[in-house]
């Protein structure tokens, strides 16, 4: 009989970004900004920087390895940025990245943050990226927080309920 409940299912949990079995993620995250965005456009933080109390930092493990990694980052009391969202491209078409934004905002929702903004891409390689935001209720904004307007950025936010 084959086990109904398999104990491969994708994790999710906070996690030091610093951890070595993290070094292959970060790259290709690396390279994934700067494939096709000017430079000036890459708005991700240093891995180093994602140490903070101020982030939240999750790694999503399939088999008890590493296939994806995103962040919070804290703006002020009721207001959080999600980070860094990136999902291995061997990992992909999994519904993983789905599932790691619903654990991202129920982590926001449940620490009473009431607003959940970001900034991507306006490039083709984050069409699929912007996608999988408006459908989780993501709408487009302006600049916030730090950022400028920037023709290679767009910017999006989600008002959360009340936990």
């Amino acid at each position: 009989m084959q086990d109904m409940f398999p104990t491969n299912a994708p994790q999710i949990r906070m996690e030091s970004p610093l951890s070595d079995d993290l070094d292959q993620i970060f790259a290709s995250h690396v390279a994934a900004m700067h494939a096709d965005t000017p430079p000036e456009s890459i708005h991700m933080m240093p891995r180093t920087d994602l140490v903070s109390d101020r982030i939240a930092f999750f790694v999503l493990r399939v088999d008890g390895q590493p296939a994806g990694m995103a962040a919070l980052k804290l703006l002020d009391a009721g207001h959080a940025e999600l980070k860094s969202m990136h999902v291995l491209a061997s990992y992909r078409g999994q519904g993983l990245s789905g599932a790691l934004l619903r654990h991202l905002l129920d982590h926001a929702a449940a620490h009473h943050i009431g607003r959940l903004s970001l900034e991507t891409g306006i490039q083709p390689t984050f069409i699929a990226a912007r996608g999988l935001y408006r459908k989780a209720g993501f709408v487009e904004c302006p600049p916030f927080g730090d950022y400028r307007p920037d023709p290679n950025s767009v910017f999006m936010t989600i008002e959360l309920p009340a936990p």
